[in-house]
């Protein structure tokens, strides 16, 4: 059946009460929560990398393809960043950590039962 109308549009998006609507949850953008809930996706291989390129000259170790929820993601990256000693942060479901960790990121998650592959150089 071929939709029309409101409906060929995704659905509400635009309230003149709340502004912008999720098309996913049809919330408030304010209020969606979409994001934290979704799960990225991969096929569940950590790979780690060693990235400075864009980013002025200094060196960050990237973690991605790892499938955990927003939540989740950010705690896993605590727990490296503390025992790695240094900061980073958790964008777009890939987990940077700063500096050249690669070695020790990879040998902590193989530790918390993570499968682990080295990507570039």
């Amino acid at each position: 059946m071929k939709k029309t109308g409101l409906q060929a549009l995704g659905g509400l998006v635009y309230s003149t009460d709340s502004g912008r609507m999720c098309p996913d949850c049809e919330q408030p953008q304010t209020e969606c929560r979409c994001a934290e809930q979704a799960v990225p996706k991969g096929d569940g291989i950590a790979r780690v990398r060693r990235e400075t390129k864009g980013r002025g000259g200094k060196t960050v170790t990237t973690v991605s393809g790892v499938l955990l929820k927003a939540d989740d993601l950010k705690a896993l990256a605590k727990r490296l960043k503390n025992r790695c000693g240094c900061g980073g942060a958790v964008k777009d479901g890939v987990i940077e950590i700063q500096g050249d960790k690669a070695e020790q990121v990879c040998e902590l998650l193989k530790a918390e039962g993570y499968q682990v592959k080295r990507a570039g150089g």
